[in-house]
This record gives structure tokens, sequence and C-alpha cells, in this order.
């Protein structure tokens, strides 16, 4: 709630941070006294060391960010998936929360101890490169979309969650391949950093979802020559579509299905498809998301065959 026009400097700070201050900060507009008061009387609560909640109710989503933001120290700001979720970024991992902090702040830790059953497991990363162009001004300060993303990648637990992070970013249009490559330029030591340039130039050439990405490797990787990526045509109805894959010469569809296919609605749909895509003229093999990551050999073993049926020759 907006303070109202009486507000002191405390309320207002309250205001800003969701009610998380340090005890520095709390100290400079209260005496010792009365800070420790509140906290005997229970009208606030103690968080963790230098933390205090001017209130005592269970840590909300915004005063857990906050908690991790100030915990972390001078110059922390919510970083990697943490601060790509606040950005707008659907799917990510909302725990541990993910904070960066200036390299030459040798005494941080990796995590944050002694938090509340109420607050998350905070990571801490370190770096010696944060221009200001990476910093997004908001409450609490965080990365931009674009760095969030290149260090998710880089923190991820796996190649798959890693390439689905980036992934995930640019098909939501909350970042662009451009903004992405901008970052990566400047991070020459990034973890990850050649698989993160790959997917970049991945994701440029059409490939957003992460199953789209993995079948473009599947052709780089058996030689089959390169699709075009979301290839827009209008199918018989008028109806603008989205090919996933398609080789113009051979007049070849390539369709990957992710879970939602399975729906019996959508089976449906997907038939209609298939069929204005025959009567074109031209070819459609549709393959599961799992089976071209499972069994790449089948699927390229199929692909081979459609194209050279086609006219194709290796």
């Amino acid at each position: 709630m907006l303070p109202t026009d009486d507000a002191d400097a405390l309320d207002w700070l309250a205001f800003e941070q969701a009610g998380v201050l340090t005890t520095a900060q709390a100290t400079r507009l209260l005496t010792e006294g009365v800070v420790r008061g509140r906290i005997r009387s229970g009208r606030w609560r103690s968080i963790c060391r230098a933390i205090l909640l001017t209130g005592n109710g269970r840590l909300t989503r915004d005063q857990q960010l906050w908690v991790a933001v100030l915990a972390a120290g001078p110059g922390a700001v919510l970083a990697g998936a943490t601060a790509a979720t606040e950005a707008g970024v659907r799917g990510l991992r909302i725990e541990p929360l993910h904070v960066l902090v200036p390299a030459v702040r040798r005494a941080a830790r990796t995590s944050l101890r002694r938090l509340p059953i109420d607050m998350p497991a905070v990571l801490v990363h370190r770096t010696s490169v944060l221009p200001e162009a990476h910093v997004q001004l908001g409450r609490p300060p965080r990365t931009t979309t674009a760095r969030s993303l290149v260090d998710a990648a880089g923190w991820a637990r796996t190649v798959d969650e890693a390439q689905g992070l980036l992934a995930a970013g640019c098909q939501q249009r909350r970042v662009l391949a451009d903004e992405l490559d901008a970052v990566l330029a400047v991070l020459p030591r990034a973890p990850r950093r050649r698989l993160i340039r790959q997917t970049i130039d991945d994701v440029a050439g059409g490939a957003q979802a992460l199953s789209e990405i993995d079948f473009v490797r599947l052709c780089r990787r058996y030689r089959l020559p390169a699709p075009d990526l979301q290839k827009h045509r209008v199918d018989a109805a008028g109806r603008n579509r989205w090919l996933d894959a398609y080789w113009r010469e051979w007049r070849l569809q390539v369709e990957i299905d992710g879970a939602h296919h399975m729906d019996v609605r959508q089976w449906a749909a997907d038939m209609r498809r298939q069929n204005d895509v025959w009567t074109s003229g031209d070819r459609i093999l549709r393959f599961p998301a799992w089976l071209v990551r499972a069994r790449p050999d089948e699927v390229a073993a199929t692909v081979r065959g459609a194209l050279v049926a086609a006219g194709w020759r290796t």
C-alpha cells in the first residue's frame, strides 16, 4: 500500500523494499534500542544476520527477493533464472534464488546460511564483468533478460536445461538472439560458452523450441541438408501456419510434436493440417519431441529416406 502524505523516511524505505531492511538502514532512521524493542515485541522479524522485516508475517515472494539481494551484500542483484522469471520468462525454476555479486567481494559465499523456513535457498554467484548495460533497474535490481538467460544457461544443471532456458526466452519473445549474442560477446569466460553460442546461432536460424534445436543438430550430425525453420505458409483454409522444418527443393515438411499434441482435440487439428499438406503436394513427417532426442538414428534414417525418395542425392 502506498504510504500516506505524512509518511516518514522509514515508511517510504519499507514501501520501496517490500518491508525488508538491513539493520544498518533501520538504525540510520531509528535508534538501536527502538529497533531491538520492535523485534522483541514481535512487531518486526529478524530474518537472518543483519536483515529485518517490518512486520511479523510469512515472507511473500517480493520479500524473499529483497532478502536475497540485501543479505548478499553491496552490489548484489537478482540474476539467472530468478531475474529472467521476474522479467516475464515462464516455465523456469523459481527456486533456488540466484544473485550476482562483484568478484571483488572475495568473502562472498556460494550460498546464504541460516535462512528461515519460509525463505528459499539463495545461491550467490560472482562476476568480474557486469557493465551497467547488463543491469535492469527494478525493485530489487536485477540483470537484464539477456544477461540473465546467458548466466542461467551457464549455471544450469544439464545441457538440455541450458538450451531450454535460452529457447524459452526467445520463443516467448522476451529476448532476441542478437541481444543474447551481445551479452556473450563481453563474457569471454562464460560457462558453456560454446554451447550457448551454438544455441544462439540455432535460434537465430529459426529454431525456437528446444525440440527444434535438437532437430537442427540432428541434421547437422547426420549430414542431412539444412532445412528452413519456422517457414510461413497459408493452409487451404487461409490460416497462417509456421512449419517447424521445410525443404522447399524436395517439398518435405517435418513437424516436431510436443506433449500437447497428445490431446484429443489437438489430434484432430493435426490430422486436418496433415491432410492439407498432402493435398498441396508436399510430403510431411511427424516425430514426437522425445524421439528426436532419444532415437536420433531412427529419425535421421526416416528423414534421409524421405529426402532420397523426393530426389535428393547425397
